[in-house]
């Protein structure tokens, strides 16, 4: 059997092993492409010296980058989930997590280089990618769920919540391309002109 069996079932020096795997593949992937990535490639970053290790837990390429998805994915969430929660009301957790995702991007340049690139060859139809988009789609949702929420409680006027769920997201990615082109691009300042120009759009404000 495996080893990437349940996390339940797995001991510690697996997890570790498998955390150091993800962790040389997300900067594989950052700095090479997602096209480049291959178990060698890996293997190399982490100082192990074959690729035995990495087969023994990934069953192939498409295992492994899901997992990176799924790591990067869970970082963002520890990472935002306690400000969007701790805001009270509507206007004040879009604004938190407007705020908490620029900035977690901007702390992980190597996490978004990978997803995003993961993200592009997944909607290419690449066979080891695919199916490691459904993670945007549910961005949106979650947006389109809280704009609405916020409707409904009377904090936001009117709009269509789906669209406007999609012009965060859209803003919110954008950020990336625009830091890797000008890395003194502070995320506070781009946060403030996302955050202003969709308040004029809810109605909402906070302070």
């Amino acid at each position: 059997m495996r080893a990437n069996r349940d996390t339940r079932e797995r001991t510690f020096t697996e997890n570790a092993r498998r955390a150091q795997i993800v962790r040389a593949a997300i900067e594989t992937i950052g700095e090479l492409g997602y096209a480049r990535m291959s178990f060698g490639q890996v293997a190399k970053r982490a100082g192990l010296s074959s690729t035995g290790m990495i087969s023994y837990h990934f069953d192939g390429k498409a295992d492994l980058v899901a997992e990176v998805t799924r790591h990067v994915l869970d970082e963002s969430v520890r990472y935002m989930g306690p400000r969007v929660e701790a805001a009270e009301g509507y206007a004040a957790k879009l604004r938190a997590y407007i705020e908490s995702n620029l900035e977690f991007i901007q702390q992980h340049p190597a996490e978004l280089r990978a997803i995003l690139d993961i993200l592009h060859n997944s909607r290419a139809g690449h066979p080891d990618a695919v199916g490691n988009d459904a993670w945007y789609a549910e961005a949106v949702n979650i947006l389109e769920g809280l704009l609405a929420d916020g409707q409904r409680a009377g904090e936001f006027g009117d709009f269509d919540p789906r669209v406007l769920a999609i012009v965060v997201r859209q803003g919110i990615d954008g950020f990336f391309p625009e830091l890797e082109a000008h890395p003194d691009t502070d995320a506070v300042r781009y946060a403030q002109g996302l955050v202003q120009i969709i308040e004029k759009v809810t109605g909402g404000t906070t302070k």
